[in-house]
């Protein structure tokens, strides 16, 4: 067990902390308080972001983008969408819609996008969906508006989960590709999380908007390989990661905050190498809940709908490794893990639609879409 060289001090307070986070046991399909209907099947689905009219686009991890009818199940292709790197953890990945979707049209693509000789990054594009009466589109007007600097080898962390903020502002998860060491250089935005206007310029008050360069577009750092972001009631902004072997993270997220990575993890490198706790370095901000075991998390969102007023106000993570939807309790800054869901299979995604209804994306080929209810 990590932490067996520590003082005896510091050993109980781990403990401690393992206990208080202890995971629940994960709940059976017979004891669900919910209902799963699958409404479609897709190949390696990534994200689902709900239109306006009820309708879903959701994006394939191979580089396709649908347009997606939930309760017929009848999906359509998008054209026009840009050439990805399908390979390893990379591909098409996040789709989110401009906050006036309604009258400009604009959405947001994230993806895998090849550099010089062996290398990628994650990238960002806007583009204008033009939707026809036969449930099919098309994108104009693409515009790369964000990428992750340096490109590296690797297909792994890209991270670039999406959303927009209640200020209006476009939040980007960028992943330290597996390199470790990037997520603590501010000369790149690798293990960062990024704050953008709307077109991809910089805000004036991001906080480290001064040093100018690519330091300007960071919010926080010190992440590893960040897969979700929300916003909950008040406005605070809540973000989840995985950890190395061991150590997943959902944290609450201050403005300029370190995070530590890679120079503290509740996780210890692959291989057993350790890696200092958190407990250890008090300039950075610790975790609001650690896993280990790891459920290996993948989309975050805070419920905000009226079919499970019970869950008002909580997060729920989808689980890779854990197959299971995780319920977390959000009190002002604090967080608990208070349900877990048992499903059989990875969770790549989780969202809430426009009903109120839960919906969760399975993760790899043959992936199910399913509606959640309540019994």
């Amino acid at each position: 067990m990590k932490g067996l060289t520590l003082a005896a001090g510091s050993l109980l307070l781990s403990l401690a902390t393992l206990n208080a986070n202890a995971a629940p046991q994960a709940l059976s399909q017979d004891q669900w308080p919910f209902t799963a209907t699958p409404r479609a099947t897709l190949d390696a689905p990534w994200a689902i972001a709900f239109l306006p009219d009820g309708t879903a686009l959701v994006t394939e991890k191979g580089g396709v983008l649908k347009h997606l009818n939930v309760q017929t199940g009848k999906a359509q292709d998008i054209s026009g969408v840009p050439k990805v790197v399908a390979a390893g953890q990379g591909g098409l990945g996040d789709v989110i819609l401009h906050p006036q979707y309604a009258s400009n049209g604009l959405i947001y693509l994230s993806y895998a996008e090849a550099g010089e000789g062996d290398t990628q990054g994650a990238a960002v594009a806007r583009a204008k969906l033009k939707l026809n009466t036969d449930g099919s589109g098309s994108l104009s007007e693409l515009k790369v508006i964000w990428r992750q600097t340096p490109k590296v080898s690797g297909n792994g962390h890209y991270g670039h989960r999406m959303r927009f903020g209640p200020d209006g502002k476009l939040w980007i998860t960028s992943g330290e590709r597996q390199k470790f060491t990037p997520a603590q250089d501010m000369s790149g935005n690798l293990g960062k999380l990024i704050r953008l206007n709307d077109d991809g310029s910089v805000p004036a008050d991001n906080p480290f908007a001064k040093q100018g360069g690519v330091a300007a577009q960071v919010w926080s750092l010190g992440h590893r390989n960040p897969l979700g972001i929300a916003f909950d009631t008040q406005g605070r902004l809540w973000e989840q990661e995985m950890g190395p072997q061991g150590g997943d993270e959902l944290n609450l997220i201050q403005r300029g905050g370190n995070y530590g990575y890679p120079e503290v993890s509740n996780g210890d490198h692959y291989g057993g190498k350790p890696i200092p706790d958190h407990s250890t370095r008090p300039e950075f901000i610790p975790p609001k809940i650690t896993w280990t075991p790891v459920i290996s998390p993948a989309g975050l969102m805070i419920y905000a709908g009226d079919r499970f007023p019970a869950w008002q106000g909580n997060a729920f993570i989808g689980g890779l490794s854990s197959k299971a939807l995780v319920r977390i309790e959000l009190k002002g800054e604090e967080a608990r893990e208070v349900e877990r869901y048992a499903m059989g299979t990875r969770i790549r995604d989780v969202e809430e639609g426009p009903n109120g209804s839960l919906w969760v994306l399975e993760d790899g080929a043959n992936a199910r879409l399913l509606e959640l209810q309540p019994k």
